[in-house]
């Protein structure tokens, strides 16, 4: 079969196009067609060595995989060939990824497409909507009436996480960086669009909390913006991050007695277990779909699989606005 293989660390020029062997399921596996997938930062930066979970060289990348089922092992249960399905392939350490004609997953890992969604729907929400529903439904439990600043709201999974969050009844604020955006966040459900390059965090508390504080702050930017977070959450708040590595001064949770959680969507790859989180999760979020509480926005540009080095450039340059698909051209 053919696939975008990666030989060694470095910048998006590193995909190359290849034949590789077809792979065989595992017992508890099944074999997708690939139709679809995305780009995350975890890809770009399992890529570029930044985050060392990347499999050997020759390595086949990327976690978000949607397509039809080839194959399935002797142990599978609940999909059958010829299924839409979507969900994590791998691209980390012993699991191949997405970007191939084919890949194996194992089946906890996947969910049936709802049948009014598109592959290039399914193919970008693994990852970012899985990592947004646990953090508004399993880490912050998200009620209604609740003030949520979701920081990085027109982001891959910020945006998923407004919807979620206003579906939840809470008063969502989000951050911006540019009027595009914020028309954006305003459209998924966002009550409050605040430009954070304009808006220091004692101004923006001052005026739209009235200096009280958000009940919860989903932080999808990591770096200096948790330190943010921790400042903008209110006394007993809860703040949820999905980038929180590098060192970070705690004082403020502390003195503010706060809760922080971290949410880190492909732990079961990296231990080897824990994959039916994955699939519980994409079923909520395929009912969430359905019942028309969450829709990926979609970068306008549509990429190819052989493509793949100029959506990585994309993504990493900040030029996307909502999710980054790639269809398979292979």
């Amino acid at each position: 079969m053919k696939a975008m293989v990666v030989h060694a660390h470095g910048g998006p020029q590193v995909f190359t196009a290849e034949v590789v062997p077809l792979p065989a399921p595992a017992p508890d596996q099944v074999r997708v067609r690939v139709r679809a997938s995305s780009v995350n930062p975890l890809d770009c930066k399992i890529r570029s060595g930044a985050l060392p979970l990347g499999a050997a060289p020759p390595a086949i990348l990327h976690i978000d995989v949607a397509g039809t089922v080839g194959a399935v092992g002797e142990a599978v249960h609940g999909f059958e060939e010829g299924d839409r399905v979507y969900g994590f392939a791998g691209g980390i350490l012993a699991y191949p990824g997405a970007l191939a004609e084919y890949v194996c997953v194992p089946a906890a890992a996947l969910a049936l497409i709802p049948a009014t969604m598109e592959f290039t729907q399914a193919g970008v929400l693994p990852v970012a909507a899985c990592t947004a529903w646990e953090a508004i439904h399993e880490r912050a439990q998200v009620q209604a009436g609740e003030r949520v600043l979701v920081q990085g709201g027109a982001g891959g999974v910020g945006h998923l996480a407004v919807q979620l969050a206003h579906a939840c009844g809470a008063d969502v604020h989000a951050t911006v960086s540019t009027p595009e955006k914020a028309e954006l966040v305003r459209a998924l459900g966002a009550r409050v669009a605040i430009d954070y390059r304009r808006a220091g965090v004692n101004d923006m508390l001052r005026e739209h909390t009235g200096d009280q504080g958000y009940d919860v702050v989903i932080d999808t930017v990591g770096g200096p913006s948790l330190h943010k977070a921790l400042l903008a959450a209110r006394p007993g708040g809860r703040v949820v991050c999905i980038a929180a590595r590098g060192q970070h001064d705690l004082s403020p949770m502390h003195g503010k007695g706060l809760r922080l959680d971290v949410v880190f969507a492909i732990r079961p790859f990296v231990e080897d277990q824990g994959f039916d989180h994955l699939g519980r999760r994409l079923r909520a979020v395929a009912a969430a779909f359905e019942q028309g509480h969450l829709t990926p926005h979609l970068h306008p540009t549509i990429y190819r699989f052989s493509e793949v080095a100029e959506a990585h450039r994309c993504l990493e340059a900040g030029a996307a606005l909502g999710k980054i698909a790639l269809i398979n051209d292979l």
